[in-house]
């Protein structure tokens, strides 16, 4: 039995695998670090971390316990370079995005065109008349197109279709 779905020789490849393929180590600690930046968690810590780094600063334990006096200029310059980092991390992560949109996009296209042919090859076969199909395509179009303007439907629109 040939390989695929019920004998069927699926040869459109696999999303995922296209995808895991381009992916690299960089890439994976990218998004590690991007997701784990876009949760709650993230912000609860850097709100702990910075509540315990204003309350040493300011002598709340003792004035020997003080290493960043306000304006904490020490604070400032890390949380400087760490948004600098998260930035980067982010647009790495939204290229990434766009890759991955393409592929996907490239691989609903060759899906289209595949569907497309064996369409054309099974109308053909049948005695379907292309002309007469394609007509009724381009009816249902304009009249989506309508609707999706908000316009009314043109008479040609409403006539049904055989």
């Amino acid at each position: 039995m040939p390989p695929g779905i019920n004998g069927l020789d699926i040869r459109l490849p696999n999303e995922r695998t296209v995808l895991a393929r381009m992916r690299g180590t960089q890439d994976r600690i990218a998004d590690a670090i991007t997701t784990f930046a876009g949760t709650m968690l993230f912000v609860y810590l850097h709100a702990a971390w910075f509540t315990i780094w204003i309350a040493f600063n300011e002598g709340l334990f003792g004035y020997s316990a003080v290493w960043d006096p306000y304006p904490f200029g020490l604070l400032t310059m890390i949380v400087s370079l760490e948004a600098i980092f998260l930035s980067t991390f982010v647009m790495v992560s939204q290229n990434r995005q766009a890759i991955r949109e393409k592929v996907r996009a490239d691989l609903d296209f060759e899906t289209n065109i595949r569907s497309e042919v064996w369409s054309a090859h099974i109308g053909h076969a049948l005695g379907v008349d292309s002309q007469q199909v394609e007509q009724a395509v381009q009816t249902l179009l304009a009249q989506n197109q309508a609707k999706l303007n908000g316009a009314e439907q043109t008479p040609s629109a409403r006539e049904p279709i055989d």
